[in-house]
């Protein structure tokens, strides 16, 4: 019994109360069923009692003996006892949750998906950055996040489309324009320009690619190093990104929204929706109405369109094409964004609460030697997605940076995080699955396989405390995606890892050389089995291979 089956049956023991009249009330959504902080509580604890006793008129230890009572004829449960003030500890029959593993195995890379987001329709921006420069390491923590976002939010059902916004429109890729322009005249690159040895690469790249370019004038030139520059550095960040295990739904280009009349057109339907006004020259959108610390220009007295005006018609955009939810993964550096796009969001006519989902991600550092590597985009001093990948390998970096909160500050350390020992959280994970892939090996070859189950044998301690982890993992997606927070799979696969060491360690799936193969050998196949699947089913939400041999 997994524990949305578990929870399933309370909710059934509950209706029943009802619909005898043990107390008064309604059916709650769900039952939340937890492991006890203490074994001797039983597999499972619910609080479902707390929950109803006010409406009930009661107090939660009567409404739990009500309840209890149900629970306790329901097939599979050994044990329901009320502590405290309502607690419901219960505990499995024999044999009950030994056929978690039995379903896990059945189940197989589907096990752990849920339908617990299913109807939302999800548009989930991450890494957008200026086609100017190559990824690097403040954009690569949100590519290793958001892919994995997107993965834990597809298997809790959701439809979700991923989408990089390329800003290719404004100042930033005339001065990118013409540092290419410079370096490729063998001149100085301006001061306020893009600097490194990526803009002499890319330069060299143009001149190939336009022959002749040099000879033309000055205008056209600085044009053709614009747009085939620009698109030379986008094909670089999908290639570092497609690397890296990221891929996007979508690429969406800000200046496909002018040439189309996108932008104007937005800011014509906040007009009408009043919101639009004219000041001193410039067009405006009354933001301060919906908590904004100040109204933001829309054009500016010169007749230029600002960054916000494309951020304004991008938000109506993206509500254009049917999604429900919009969530922008943002860099640190992004917090004034979030009072802005709830006020896009409320002039637009929709509740910012319902709409829009604003993440804000914390730095990173990478440290090598005790030194950290620094960061300059202009001053060609970054540390790429490349040089990061080339220094850790994809797993160490994708699991590394995915296994910490979005909001947390993150310092790695190259030697600590690419380092072949159980110290090091994704090695042990990977060596777990590799584990379980050699034991299934050594099975074979004595003729153990998966052509017996008695899930009652699976007594021992051990085994628990991992077919209790196992029948968890679904749970753990769900929440993992309703909380936006991939680090909570890695850390469930953590103590996974530990739990299936240690469980290895004592429950013999092989026995000694003079005892024979029996069925609680063959039954414990099946646990190992089902610990693989998990164990790769997880790594494979955060991007991460999931190797056989190490």
């Amino acid at each position: 019994m997994t524990p949305a089956e578990l929870s399933a049956a309370v909710l059934s023991a509950v209706a029943a109360c009802l619909q005898s009249g043990d107390f008064a009330g309604t059916v709650p959504t769900e039952a939340v069923v937890e492991r006890p902080k203490s074994r001797e509580h039983g597999d499972y604890t619910t609080n479902v009692a707390l929950r109803l006793a006010k409406a009930a008129g009661k107090s939660g230890r009567e409404v739990g003996e009500a309840v209890a009572a149900r629970l306790r004829d329901t097939s599979g449960i050994a044990r329901v006892d009320v502590a405290g003030p309502g607690f419901l500890n219960i505990t499995l029959a024999a044999g009950t949750l030994g056929e978690t593993a039995h379903a896990v195995v059945q189940a197989g890379q589907t096990y752990g998906t849920s339908d617990a987001l299913a109807g939302q329709q999800i548009n989930l921006e991450f890494v957008s950055a200026n086609p100017t420069g190559p990824v690097h390491l403040g954009h690569t923590r949100w590519a290793a996040l958001g892919d994995s976002l997107h993965r834990l939010l597809e298997a809790a059902g959701a439809q979700v489309t991923s989408e990089h916004y390329t800003n290719d429109h404004g100042s930033q890729l005339d001065k990118f324009a013409a540092s290419l322009y410079a370096a490729a005249q063998g001149r100085p690159v301006p001061d306020d320009g893009y600097h490194g040895d990526y803009i002499l690469d890319v330069a060299a790249q143009v001149v190939a690619a336009e022959p002749g370019v040099l000879e033309l004038p000055a205008g056209e030139a600085l044009e053709a190093f614009r747009s085939t520059g620009q698109q030379l550095m986008l094909d670089s960040v999908r290639a570092s990104l497609a690397r890296f295990r990221v891929e996007f739904d979508v690429w969406f280009s800000e200046d496909s929204m002018y040439a189309s009349g996108e932008v104007d057109a937005a800011i014509d339907r906040l007009r009408a929706q009043g919101h639009v006004y004219d000041a001193d020259g410039a067009v405006w959108l009354r933001t301060t109405d919906f908590g904004d610390d100040k109204d933001r220009v829309l054009v500016r007295s010169n007749g230029e369109k600002t960054y916000f005006a494309s951020d304004a018609a991008y938000y109506l955009d993206k509500r254009g094409r049917v999604f429900d939810r919009l969530v922008y993964m943002l860099g640190a550096d992004h917090h004034g964004y979030v009072g802005r796009l709830r006020a896009i969001a409320a002039c637009a006519g929709d509740d910012p609460a319902q709409t829009l989902e604003i993440l804000i991600g914390q730095l990173v550092k990478l440290v090598r030697d005790g030194e950290e590597l620094r960061l300059s985009k202009r001053s060609g001093t970054i540390v790429t997605l490349d040089d990061f990948v080339d220094l850790v390998g994809v797993d160490a970096g994708r699991y590394s940076l995915a296994r910490w909160s979005a909001d947390t500050p993150l310092t790695l350390d190259i030697a600590e995080i690419t380092r072949k020992s159980s110290d090091n959280p994704v090695y042990y994970v990977q060596y777990a699955h590799a584990r379980t892939c050699n034991a299934k090996r050594n099975a074979a070859e004595v003729g153990i396989g998966l052509d017996v189950f008695v899930p009652e044998l699976l007594e021992n301690p051990r085994e628990t405390v991992l077919l209790t982890a196992l029948g968890d993992f679904p749970r753990v997606v769900a929440t993992a995606a309703e909380l936006r927070a991939p680090h909570r799979i890695a850390r469930y696969l953590e103590d996974l890892a530990g739990n299936y060491h240690r469980w290895y360690d004592e429950c013999r799936i092989i026995p000694k050389a003079d005892e024979p193969i029996e069925d609680v050998n063959r039954t414990r196949a099946w646990v190992n089995e089902a610990t693989r699947i998990v164990l790769a089913n997880g790594l494979q939400l955060l991007g991460v291979s999931a190797p056989e041999r190490m």
